[in-house]
This record gives C-alpha cells, sequence and structure tokens, in this order.
C-alpha cells in the first residue's frame, strides 16, 4: 500500500516519492511552507517536520521574562539558598584541606620579604628586555673591517712583533678579532690596549690589559680613549 503524501494526503507512488522529514512526499508537494517555492533534498530547511526555504525558515526567538515582584522574590529567595549552600559546604570542608594562616607580624614580615624580591626580580628582566631593545638588529649593527684589509701589498713581508718602547697611549677595542699568528693579539669588543704604538701601516703594537697578551694587533679594530 502506497503512503499518504505528506502535504496532499494522496498515495505517493514510488516513482515520484520523497521521503523526508519522516514522512512521503510527492515531488510537485514537497515545497515552502510559505512561498510554494518548489524544494529538493540540498535546499530544504525543516522546521516541526514542515519544509521552509531559507528566507522563510522560522527564527527561535528568546522570551523576556518580566522583572515583576514575584520573580524578584524568587530570584532573592534562589540567593539565600545559594549562601545558605555555600556555607553549609564551607562548614563541612573545615580543616580538610586548608587550614587559615593567621596573619602574624613574622607572617606579614615573610611576606613583605617576598613582595621585595618580586620587584626585584621584576626589575632585572625589565632592565634586561629593555638591554634586548635597544640593541640595532643584526642586519644593521656595524660590521669588523676586514683585518686583511690592514695587511702589507701582496709580495711584501709583515713586519715581526717588534715592543716598542713604553709610554704609549691607551686604546680601546671597538670589534672582537681572534689572533690569526703566533705574535698577534685576540680582542673582545671593549677590551683596553695600553702601550699602543704603530709600528706599521694597518697595525699597532699593545697590551691587552684583560689578558696580559702583548702583540700586534689590527689598528682599525681600536681607538684612542
Amino acid at each position: 500500500m502506497n503512503p499518504p503524501c505528506g502535504r496532499c494526503n494522496k498515495p505517493v507512488y514510488p516513482t515520484e516519492k520523497i521521503n523526508c522529514l519522516d514522512k512521503y512526499w510527492h515531488k510537485g508537494c514537497f515545497s515552502c511552507e510559505v512561498c510554494k517555492m518548489a524544494l529538493s533534498m540540498t535546499n530544504y530547511k525543516g522546521f516541526e517536520k514542515k519544509p521552509y526555504c531559507s528566507m522563510h525558515y522560522p527564527k527561535t526567538s528568546f522570551t523576556i521574562v518580566a522583572d515583576t515582584p514575584e520573580n524578584l522574590r524568587l530570584k532573592q529567595q534562589s540567593m539565600l539558598n545559594s549562601q545558605a549552600l555555600y556555607k553549609e559546604e564551607f562548614e563541612k570542608n573545615k580543616g580538610k584541606g586548608f587550614s587559615v594562616v593567621a596573619d602574624t607580624p613574622e607572617m606579614q614580615r615573610l611576606k613583605k620579604t617576598q613582595d621585595q624580591i618580586s620587584n626585584i626580580k621584576y626589575h632585572e628582566d625589565f632592565e634586561k628586555s629593555k638591554i634586548r631593545s635597544d640593541a640595532p638588529p643584526p642586519e644593521n649593527r656595524e660590521q669588523p673591517p676586514n683585518p686583511e684589509r690592514c695587511s702589507q701589498p701582496a709580495g711584501q713581508i709583515r713586519p715581526a712583533a717588534v715592543a716598542p718602547p713604553g709610554g704609549g697611549k691607551c686604546y680601546q677595542a671597538l670589534y672582537s678579532y681572534t689572533a690569526a699568528e703566533a705574535d698577534e693579539v685576540s680582542l673582545q669588543e671593549g677590551d683596553l690596549i695600553l702601550d699602543v704604538e704603530p709600528i706599521d701601516e694597518g697595525w699597532v703594537f699593545g697590551i691587552n690589559q684583560r689578558t696580559g697578551q702583548r702583540g700586534m694587533l689590527p689598528a682599525n679594530y681600536v681607538r684612542p680613549v
């Protein structure tokens, strides 16, 4: 026996049957409840087992509850019940899992000390982050010169490191430099170089105050102070 159509209640034969929303429909009867636009299984929207198009699909609305004296009384009663329940739970759990710490002078002193330590740590982290933020990006930092530019032209022999007489000037390293020869001095940026004397074009002789090493170093890696 053929089932009835959900709209016209006439028998629906298998060749024209649409099974949707727990009902059977003729293809021509499966349309929007409002505008009667023909629908398919891909564009319909069901509401209370009735088909609708997207335009006329019923919108859900919220009911506004009036703030009547009765509702206010119920609200206040609910708050009182919640407070009573909270107090009851508090009394049950009192002494279980936590304890009340008295605010003694000793506890106040410990709390003050912890606050001071926290403030010191905060300022240290702040200063470190400030220094990092003030530093120029790696691509913008000035690159140290190539010490080979300070060396002698091709075919000439670089002079040996001979210590000049004392009483030279004091210089400061602008860049870090790793000694390439045994008679050279390694530098770190900021090192102080004592008794600096020029010995050749592009090279000077001096003593690294930090390491105590004596020898030659590139002249364009240091500046007088």
